[in-house]
């Protein structure tokens, strides 16, 4: 690129890649070539003191520093439309894993500043990802920063860092001569947490390797916002997913069009990747390149954040 490297960014070189997987989760799918144009990647997901030099020179405050609207949640006890956000609680034992509900609260005055509820506060994780961020405030500090979220083809091909098809952003084993490689979930969730990569919840920045592109905690730790649109699958969001032998590739999809809303939901929902700390095998496997979920754009918990680009 012809500018100068934008402090704490790396340079994503661009170029075509396979993109997705049919080996976990059925919106992953289908594996499609896809092209990205060269662009700059922030080094690690925005800290809490990045974040908070922010607020300080903008004011901001936070989606969970407001309180909810209640036309966007029609028949809500007004007593819980207050501000706050969603903190994990590990339960005491074994139970089903098909209502989150069980391990996640919504916690009143729980926000970026009181990450597990309003007696914490982030003393001593300025350099931990911030957290409880909805993707507008992801939005409003890209925008202070004269920077973009990534697209989901972007933060996908940055993740995989020329590895093309690997399981993980290291390669195919999750593990390197016995060592982990981000900061994930051993154990069984969301009750039995063996820390053997010595985190319970957020880490530091750099705590683990960083990725062939030089890239920290692209996996693990906190998920990630990204531009896109969330769709059930690659086909579903229209990104132009040819054959295998397809003489075209996409160049830099992107979805700007939501029309799989959910009529319950009063925002649509974002792509968010990477997996975090509460990721585990035998829940969430989805500290992986081609992982992704969808979260409402309000949304905002204790294991959310984001990363910026910076295009040319």
């Amino acid at each position: 690129m012809p500018t100068p490297r934008p402090k704490n960014m790396v340079r994503i070189p661009g170029g075509e890649f396979w993109m997705g997987s049919t080996e976990f989760y059925p919106e992953e799918g289908p594996v499609h070539r896809v092209h990205v144009d060269e662009f700059w990647m922030d080094e690690h997901p925005v800290t809490v003191a990045e974040f908070r030099r922010f607020v300080k020179a903008t004011g901001h405050r936070t989606t969970a520093e407001h309180a909810p609207d209640p036309d966007d949640y029609p028949g809500a006890d007004a007593a819980d439309l207050v501000p706050g956000s969603l903190v994990f609680r590990p339960t005491t034992g074994p139970v089903p894993l098909n209502d989150f509900r069980t391990w996640w609260t919504f916690t009143p005055e729980a926000d970026w500043r009181h990450p597990e509820g309003p007696d914490s506060n982030v003393g001593g994780r300025e350099r931990h990802p911030v957290t409880h961020v909805s993707y507008f405030d992801a939005c409003a500090y890209a925008d202070w920063a004269g920077k973009s979220l990534p697209t989901e083809a972007e933060w996908e091909f940055a993740a995989r860092g020329g590895l093309d098809r690997q399981r993980f952003a290291w390669g195919e084993e999750e593990l390197i001569r016995g060592r982990r490689q981000a900061n994930t979930w051993q154990g069984r969730f969301p009750w039995e947490n063996l820390l053997e990569d010595g985190f319970f919840g957020t880490s530091p920045v750099g705590s683990f390797p960083p990725s062939p592109y030089g890239l920290l905690d692209i996996t693990g730790n906190v998920w990630e916002w990204t531009s896109d649109y969330y769709t059930s699958d690659h086909a579903a969001g229209r990104k132009n997913v040819e054959p295998a032998d397809a003489c075209c590739v996409p160049q830099n999809p992107r979805i700007q069009d939501y029309t799989f809303a959910d009529a319950a939901e009063g925002y649509p929902r974002r792509v968010v990747k990477g997996g975090s700390h509460l990721c585990a095998p035998n829940y969430c496997l989805r500290y992986r390149p081609a992982a992704r979920q969808g979260q409402t754009e309000e949304t905002s918990t204790g294991h959310l954040g984001f990363r910026c680009v910076l295009r040319p």
